[in-house]
């Protein structure tokens, strides 16, 4: 897999072989971030549900400040690492192995950017959302971006963007 535009553009990471993890396809990245591209200068970014960090270091590829990715899988964790120090990000950013729900009750971070993108069949994301406005985890005008295929989600934030390719969807929320 390879990081599509930016700084990092053409390198590749690893981490779409891994069990469990389905990563985002390039033609969806290369669309969302087409789409959130003026949101990214400076933006500070949550990678939940990490897997191979591909939608946070496509984000501090295009200029975001830093990226948490937040993952319960150690071998995930592992990946993470990897591709951070093949890659030679030097931007901030924190590898934390937690539980998704763990780490959003107990952070007292707030973010530009959340992107929300659990293994399909979770149905996770309404419960993310749930403790991310609960906690006023997301700062004013950022965005929720969520990539899903079945999971109906409940969101009160205004939905700015929507978008499906083929059997997965897009969703943008912004506060």
């Amino acid at each position: 897999m390879r990081i599509i535009s930016g700084k990092y553009k053409g390198k590749t990471i690893e981490g779409y072989q891994i069990l469990g993890t389905r990563p985002t396809m390039d033609r969806i990245r290369e669309s969302l971030f087409a789409q959130i591209q003026t949101f990214l200068p400076n933006a500070v970014c949550l990678d939940l549900f990490a897997g191979s960090g591909s939608l946070g270091i496509e984000a501090l590829s295009n200029g975001a400040y830093s990226c948490t990715f937040v993952d319960n899988n150690s071998k995930v964790i592992q990946v993470l690492q990897k591709n951070k120090q093949k890659l030679n990000i030097q931007e901030p950013c924190q590898i934390i192995k937690q539980d998704y729900q763990k780490f959003l009750n107990t952070t007292n971070q707030t973010f530009d950017l959340i992107f929300l993108d659990p293994p399909y069949h979770n149905l996770e994301i309404t419960k993310a959302i749930q403790i991310i406005e609960k906690r006023n985890l997301l700062n004013p005008q950022g965005l929720l971006i969520c990539e899903y295929e079945e999971e109906e989600i409940l969101c009160s934030y205004s939905l700015w963007k929507e978008k499906k390719y083929g059997s997965k969807k897009i969703k943008i929320f912004q506060r």
